[in-house]
Order: C-alpha cells, then sequence, then structure tokens
C-alpha cells in the first residue's frame, strides 16, 4: 500500500508544485522586483560617484523567475509530496475514522502550521536587500532549530492527544495537547534571540506584501497537495480493497 500512495504523493506533489509556481509568478516575483528596486538604489546612492564597476549577474533575473523558480518549487513540491504520502501510510487507520481525504486534510494543515507559520511567526521570510549576508548563517541555522522544535513538539502532541482521548475523550484530549504544543513553543521562542535586520528606509508596505505572499505561496502548494493526494489516495484504497479494511480496523 505505501509504494501505491507514494506514487500518488509525488504526483500530487508535483500538480500542487505547478499550481504554486503560478502563484510565485503572479504574486510573488513582483514583491521581489520591488525589493531589489530598493536594493539598487541604495547601493547607487552608496557607490561613488565614478568609477563604480558594476558586477555581472551569476545568474540572470529571467532565469531565476523562470526556469529557476520552476525547478525549486517542483523539487519541494514532489519532495514533500512524497514524505506527505509516508507519513499519511503511517496514521491512516491509527487516528480514528477519518476517510482518506478528510485525513489528507487535516495532515496538511498541520503540516502547514508546524512547517510554516510556527518557523514564521519567530522567524519571518525577509525579501532581498533585508538583513546582513554575515549573518545569513546563523539565521539559517535558528530557523532550522524552530523547525525542528515545531515538528518535535507536533509529533509529541499528537501522541499526548492519543493517550488524554482515552481518560478525558478525543476532544478533550486534543484540546489540551494544542495547548501544550503552544506552551512548548513559546518556552523555545522565549530562549531564542531575536532578530530584526531591516532596514529603516524599507518600504513597510513591500515588506509586508512579499511575506504575504511567501506565506500564500506554501498555503496554495499545502492546500492543492492535501485536496489531490486525499482524491488519489481515496481512489487507491478503494480499488485495492484496503479501504474497508483500513476503516474496519478502526
Amino acid at each position: 500500500m505505501s509504494g501505491h500512495l507514494l506514487l500518488r504523493g509525488l504526483i500530487a506533489g508535483l500538480i500542487a508544485g505547478l499550481v504554486a509556481f503560478g502563484f510565485a509568478r503572479v504574486y510573488g516575483e513582483p514583491q521581489v522586483e520591488r525589493a531589489i528596486a530598493f536594493e539598487e538604489l541604495m547601493a547607487a546612492a552608496e557607490a561613488p560617484a565614478a568609477g563604480a564597476i558594476e558586477e555581472p549577474e551569476a545568474v540572470s533575473r529571467e532565469t531565476q523567475a523562470g526556469i529557476g523558480l520552476l525547478t525549486g518549487v517542483l523539487a519541494y513540491g514532489v519532495a514533500m509530496g512524497g514524505i506527505f504520502s509516508l507519513v499519511f501510510a503511517g496514521l491512516y487507520g491509527r487516528v480514528g475514522s477519518l476517510s482518506p481525504r478528510a485525513l489528507a486534510l487535516v495532515l496538511g494543515a498541520a503540516a502547514f502550521v508546524a512547517l510554516v507559520v510556527v518557523p514564521d511567526l519567530k522567524y519571518p521570510p525577509n525579501p532581498p536587500a533585508v538583513g546582513d549576508p554575515e549573518t545569513i548563517g546563523a539565521r539559517t541555522g535558528l530557523f532550522f532549530v524552530v523547525l525542528a522544535a515545531s515538528i518535535f513538539a507536533l509529533a509529541l502532541a499528537v501522541a499526548f492527544a492519543r493517550r488524554l482521548a482515552e481518560q478525558l475523550g478525543r476532544w478533550n484530549g486534543a484540546i489540551v495537547a494544542g495547548l501544550a504544543y503552544v506552551v512548548f513553543l513559546a518556552i523555545v521562542f522565549r530562549l531564542l534571540p531575536a532578530i530584526n535586520e531591516v532596514p529603516e528606509n524599507f518600504p513597510a508596505t513591500a515588506l509586508y506584501d512579499f511575506r504575504l505572499a511567501t506565506v500564500g505561496l506554501q498555503l496554495t502548494l499545502w492546500t492543492v497537495l492535501s485536496l489531490v493526494f486525499g482524491y488519489l489516495a481515496e481512489k487507491s484504497l478503494v480499488r485495492s480493497g484496503n479501504y474497508r479494511t483500513a476503516r474496519a480496523g478502526v
């Protein structure tokens, strides 16, 4: 069963990546262009009036916004689709009487919160011209610390909710586990340092629009991935006979 679901996860991830690429081209790239224009304006103001030599681009903006963006988004979508399918296969039939489509939606929502919303609350994404190049390594490391903490806390919350369901009921157990997840992350946020390297003269609307487009890109990808995979997984499980088996096992 896992092999069939993995294939469908890769297909769903590919489709989600294509849709997300369209979103990025329409809504994301204009924000990147605004940030680059601001960066070039600041560089021109700081450069000497004469004798300044413009360094050639290693990769043109056309390539970055076209085939480069498409390749990156598709690779990310396919990778997330494969992981998504494996997690789905491990949970299906073990977390209640959820149908394949419902489980896919719940899993997609949980992944979006744990992988996107939580890390962005502490260290939101910044456009070009924002951030000190010398601190990029430290900033990247701190981001992955929050990401790992969020995934770890989510896994514990799910296990905690299943155990509490036997004593408090499924609904109350989920609420208590959710509160424990929030408290744990609040402690992590408190312990980690804050980073604010946004220039004072950087347009607030450009920063807001860029971050909104980044979250929208991820929301688009995870929504499409969940919907498409849920549909494909249900068809596969019904065809193979595992749909009734898993539901009966609950």
